[in-house]
């Protein structure tokens, strides 16, 4: 997975935007105004930093070297990711579907149903 298809990816999910609210290097993946995804566009290879649930957080940290405490973010619920190959597509998906679920899911009802 490169910059352009997890910029893709994100952007097919409903209610997704894009900006650069921290310096041109940093893009931000938000849904209805709530960061779920921060892509840091001068690494290479490619890091991002995912919201996950914190047990699940921990495990993933013990299986992959490759993903890490969320750099720069609440280390219990953010992880950094580093897609040096030893991560598979899929799972990079699954890691950006939950980041994105779990802030659909801390927004207000109101919001959430506009969302479905």
């Amino acid at each position: 997975m490169n910059i352009e298809t997890l910029r893709a990816y994100c952007l097919s999910k409903k209610a997704v935007t894009e900006d650069f609210p921290f310096g041109e290097t940093t893009l931000v993946f938000r849904v209805k105004g709530k960061i779920f995804l921060l892509a840091a566009l001068d690494a290479n290879p490619l890091q991002f930093n995912a919201k996950c649930n914190p047990d699940k957080a921990v495990e993933l940290r013990e299986q992959f070297n490759a993903i890490q405490p969320g750099y720069h973010m609440n280390k219990k619920h953010w992880n950094t990711v580093i897609n040096d190959g030893s991560i598979s597509t899929n799972l990079l998906k699954e890691m950006v579907d939950d980041s994105y679920n779990l802030i659909v899911q801390s927004l207000p009802k109101s919001q959430r149903e506009e969302i479905s």
